[in-house]
């Protein structure tokens, strides 16, 4: 009952005109970015972090604005899946598996259409649990002290490269770049400058947005500069075809969305699964519980539904340890705690009791922005499709503009533009030597945090290191956090072996029946 009571509070933020246009302004961009091989939900929040600030939003327009986008993308990412057979973002592997051959049978339209529905689907019940797991997730976490939390922080850092990393010890290496960027400042209990190499600007630290934003958009801009090619315009999309599928079509696909709904949010709600493992085990599972004709990879609307349900479910998931927690559950809610942080709101226990009209705020306008998404994706898919025939060429120096613009009107000064575009180097240069840049903005967002808590759980203790370790919550989060560090090293690999496995032998498969 006081969740129906605070979440009816929360549609009283969330329908504003103010609110919902922004809700409908974030799903149309996120829609079009996640349409946009390469892209993916990550870059598309990060870019538009400088427009939010530069628009001089408050914490509740601008985190429904970021929030639209992040599930716009996470819609965006099927259309060149299942168009060109390019995914718009890892997750988005999956679906190409039967939504590419269902293009080329001539039914693009109908599978654009079942996964907007089983999209909404993920997404629609992905944030009813979040509505409710996350409050009683709060209840758990008033147990924690500083030595927990420290705990939880270190768990964060070994799961977060999870078995979506390919390397632990490269997201091991990420993780001490973003705490020693954390750590460069005046440290605020000796008055010591750290790190500053006598530069004044460094005094209060480095703007987590500017590291941000230099990461993931300027990167993206670099990395187009060095390949310099016209990426998904060079092709054509394949005809829409039919848009709506029929309701036996999509009464078929419901179990499939059901089961995969429920997959996909435990696999969000994880920190460091994420969607793309959502995606994986999705469409895995229900292969296994459905294929008995062998029609998955050949064109199965059942092979569509799965992963986007999932990984749409897997998205909402993140955001509970987010909020509740204050921990990100992937790359995507790492960049809105950001955004939390910057606008002086914590996300943690007491984000629920401190600031109830931005937590029910948000969720409400999650679930109105999941309807605005179904209505502008089934009628507006072919609309939505011809945005990848959009030449980058053109794209990304407005990807550098709003970067540009925006942090110097967030900071209005040049040292910031300047630090930004060194983190755009040192970004491209990351992805280049296939290094995670998760780890590094979760270092930069919790390492000062994680210090303080270490300080306090010292002082309580006078010095005793044991106190790391003297309650059974702590202990159990170490246990989870070296299980989630050392466990992927083994199966890790072997999980994205398979998924790539997977998807390979899959569309090989389809394409030598369409030979025949």
């Amino acid at each position: 009952m006081d969740t129906l009571i605070a979440l009816a509070g929360g549609f009283a933020v969330a329908l504003t005109w103010q609110n919902l246009f922004f809700a409908l302004i974030g799903s149309a961009l996120g829609t079009m970015m996640g349409a946009l091989p390469g892209l993916g939900p990550a870059n598309g929040v990060a870019i538009l972090i400088p427009l939010a600030f530069s628009l001089g939003l408050g914490p509740v327009p601008a985190l429904i604005l970021l929030t639209s986008v992040y599930y716009g993308c996470m819609y965006g990412g099927r259309i060149s899946s299942i168009l060109l057979n390019i995914p718009g973002d890892e997750p988005a592997m999956m679906t190409c598996l039967d939504g590419y051959p269902m293009a080329r049978n001539g039914r693009a339209g109908e599978a654009l259409s079942l996964s907007g529905y089983a999209s909404f689907f993920g997404s629609f019940f992905a944030t009813i649990g979040l509505a409710i797991l996350a409050p009683q997730l709060v209840r758990i976490a008033l147990l924690f002290g500083p030595a927990e939390y420290f705990a939880l922080f270190a768990l964060a850092f070994a799961t977060l490269g999870g078995i979506s990393s390919t390397n632990q010890a490269k997201a091991a290496f990420a993780a001490f770049l973003g705490l020693m960027l954390a750590m460069v400042g005046v440290d605020t209990q000796t008055g010591t400058p750290r790190l500053t190499m006598g530069e004044i600007h460094l005094y209060d630290g480095i703007d987590f947005l500017v590291v941000i934003v230099g990461l993931f958009a300027l990167s993206e801009v670099l990395i187009f500069i060095e390949e310099r090619h016209g990426g998904a315009s060079a092709q054509q999309a394949p005809a829409i075809g039919r848009i709506v599928p029929s309701w036996s079509l999509v009464r078929h696909c419901m179990p499939a969305m059901t089961r995969s709904t429920v997959l996909g949010f435990l696999a969000g709600v994880l920190p460091g699964a994420g969607a793309s493992l959502g995606s994986f085990i999705a469409y895995a599972v229900e292969k296994k519980v459905s294929d008995r004709d062998g029609t998955f990879g050949k064109g199965d609307p059942r092979g569509v539904a799965a992963p986007e349900a999932g990984n749409n479910a897997a998205a909402g998931g993140a955001l509970v340890p987010m909020l509740a927690l204050g921990v990100p559950g992937s790359g995507t809610t790492a960049v809105l705690l950001a955004v939390l942080l910057a606008m002086n709101i914590t996300p943690g226990p007491l984000l629920f009791t401190n600031n109830p009209d931005v937590v029910w705020g948000l969720i409400a306008a999650l679930l109105i922005g999941n309807v605005m998404l179904l209505i502008m994706n089934i009628p507006m898919v072919s609309l939505f499709a011809r945005v990848l025939l959009l030449p980058s060429r053109f794209l990304m120096p407005v990807v550098a503009m709003i970067s540009f613009v925006g942090v110097y009107g967030i900071s209005g000064s040049n040292f910031d533009m300047m630090m930004m575009v060194l983190f755009g180097v040192l970004g491209w240069a990351l992805r280049k030597l296939d290094v995670p840049l998760v780890p590094v903005v979760l270092g930069v967002l919790l390492g000062n945090e994680m210090e303080v808590n270490l300080r306090r759980a010292m002082t309580i203790s006078d010095g005793d290191w044991s106190v790391l370790l003297a309650s059974p919550l702590a202990i159990g989060l170490w246990s989870i956090a070296i299980a989630g560090f050392v466990l992927p090293i083994f199966t890790g690999a072997m999980v994205k072996r398979r998924m790539k496995a997977t998807a390979v032998a899959e569309s090989a498969i389809a394409e030598m029946d369409r030979g025949d």
